[in-house]
């Protein structure tokens, strides 16, 4: 929590306790919430917090770069405490996003030079299938 509050502090931030909810609750999680799940989640402790509060603790949060925001094609974003580059993998039944951990895209970045003019600075790379849980509930 020393990291969120030094950045807050470099970037001239206000550290609000919503702000420090949000970034807790996805330090907690490896679900890749979606700004709504976040909101239900955190009611109880933050009644008065909107669903507008979340939002837009969730932009600063990416802004700063201690988030980051998944866009797995449901029309709406999920979020991702962990900012090391990192692929991810959705199930095409239930919506769950999970991390693909020891692969590592960057080196698409210097591959792709010679197909565009374009400075390429990052890539996300999205995977889909169908998790364990689901290809258990198929196979009953």
């Amino acid at each position: 929590m020393e990291n969120i509050t030094n950045i807050f502090r470099e970037k001239k931030l206000k550290l609000t306790p919503q702000r420090i909810a949000v970034y807790k609750y996805l330090l907690s999680s490896k679900q890749h919430p979606s700004a709504e799940t976040i909101y239900k989640a955190l009611q109880r402790d933050f009644p008065t917090m909107s669903l507008a509060t979340v939002y837009k603790a969730l932009k600063t949060l990416v802004d700063v770069e201690l988030i980051q925001e998944l866009n797995v094609g449901e029309g709406n974003f999920r979020y991702d405490a962990n900012t090391n580059p990192h692929p991810h993998i959705q199930c095409l039944k239930c919506a769950r996003v999970d991390d693909i951990d020891g692969i590592d895209f960057k080196e698409l970045n210097v591959k792709i030079k010679p197909y565009t003019d374009y400075d390429v600075i990052c890539n996300q790379v999205y995977f889909y299938g169908i998790c364990k849980d689901c290809q258990k509930e198929q196979s009953n």
